[in-house]
């Protein structure tokens, strides 16, 4: 049976890592669908390498002995524990290698190489790189720092909750993302023994959730598959380390989806001025959306902030069209001079700005006469753009909304 990892061992690891990483900062929340002055973020998305994970990382592999330093490590990861591992190693200087999903995200990639390491892409997923990564391990000596399942790494994950406890003295949740299960395990293990009475909610991807499963079966069950935006929580089986953490001192786990999460970080960027990758704002979007419910000072994690600025571009025009800034329909109407600038001018004297606009008559659904009109508006939100469907249909209109945007 495994045992716990102890408050008096993260504080340990907390000394060992001074000078190291940094003391990320606690800031309010902005959204204002939160309470105010009552959710706090722990921005962990500002912390050395962009993520967490130096704390696990760099404690696992500073405790290796002078033996296992001369055969170097390898890791496993889609990007965050990538960096984490060849940042510390480059620091101890230790040789690193790292295998990385072949669709690893390239600002993880590069960066994971800018700190020295060797990295081979490979699979599909994080459990294909960490096959490969133990296989590289047997046959070279290396050492294999795992992303989540080792004793060090959850101490040292356990660390940043010594700062939350410190940072926000009365915090009555704290709200975590769970891929494996480090950072969860660790944060619950400190919280709860410095205050038994701190709830510590754990945060799932809808489309890669291995711990509900899990948990209901009483042991880490592996999933069919996984399909996410959050890669750094895409981990298809709890670590055997991790599990008992989760299961004995986390007291809930909730899911998010994939609109949640992008509905978070878009708030974090235009409300708080903070930019966090997916699986980073995915506790945040557990709040958001009401899944988990705010009694008290609460604080989420953002565990990190290392995203493709490509990916970016995408999630904030996606976010945009779910909170109502874009408009996306479709008119049909009589094909006569002046019915399309009539319709511009309808939506320009309602402050809706024209983006795009497909004219087309020869869609084998129109009926003769008719034309079909596709418009991308931006909108100041959802209400603005309900009142301009209503206003188009007023005018006689026949409008179609596609996607979130409009009630209509």
């Amino acid at each position: 049976m495994t045992s716990l990892v102890s408050l008096s061992e993260i504080q340990v690891a907390a000394k060992e890592l001074e000078g190291v990483i940094r003391r990320t900062p606690v800031e309010p929340s902005r959204d204002p669908r939160l309470p105010r002055d009552t959710v706090f973020l722990k921005c962990e998305n500002l912390q050395r390498a962009g993520s967490f994970k130096i704390r696990g990382a760099y404690l696992r592999i500073s405790r290796l002995s002078k033996e296992d330093r001369a055969r170097g490590v390898v890791a496993a990861s889609a990007g965050n524990h990538a960096q984490g591992v060849a940042l510390a190693a480059r620091m101890l200087g230790i040789p690193a290698t790292v295998f990385m999903p072949k669709a690893a995200p390239l600002p993880k990639l590069a960066a994971t190489k800018d700190y020295g390491a060797d990295v081979i892409l490979g699979g599909n997923t994080v459990d294909d790189a960490l096959e490969a990564a133990h296989k590289f391990a047997a046959e070279t000596g290396a050492t294999l720092i795992h992303p989540f399942d080792h004793m060090d790494v959850v101490r040292g994950q356990g660390t940043c909750a010594l700062e939350i406890l410190e940072q926000v003295p009365d915090v009555a949740t704290i709200v975590v993302a769970i891929g494996g299960g480090g950072l969860a395990a660790g944060v619950a293990a400190a919280a709860k023994a410095i205050n038994p009475s701190v709830t510590v909610i754990g945060v799932q991807a809808a489309e890669a959730a291995a711990y509900p499963p899990s948990l209901a079966a009483g042991k880490p069950v592996k999933l069919a598959q996984m399909q996410t935006i959050a890669d750094g929580i895409a981990v298809g089986r709890p670590g055997d380390i991790t599990f008992p953490h989760v299961r004995d001192l986390v007291d809930e786990i909730v899911t998010v989806s994939e609109e949640d999460i992008t509905r978070a970080l878009l708030s974090l960027q235009e409300r708080n001025k903070l930019i966090a990758e997916p699986a980073g704002g995915t506790a945040y979007a557990a709040l958001i959306c009401g899944k988990v419910s705010v009694d008290g000072p609460t604080v989420a994690i953002l565990s990190g902030g290392n995203i493709d600025p490509l990916l970016q571009v995408r999630l904030i025009g996606h976010g945009l069209a779910l909170s109502g800034r874009y408009l996306r329909c479709n008119l049909r109407c009589s094909d006569k001079p002046g019915t399309l600038a009539a319709v511009l001018n309808l939506l320009g004297e309602r402050g809706g700005n024209i983006v795009d606009v497909t004219h087309q008559r020869t869609d084998p659904r129109l009926h003769i006469g008719e034309v079909s009109i596709d418009l991308s508006v931006e909108t100041r939100g959802d209400d603005h753009a309900t009142h301009l469907v209503a206003a188009m249909r007023d005018a006689g209109f026949i409008v179609t909304v596609n996607g979130p945007t409009g009630r209509g």
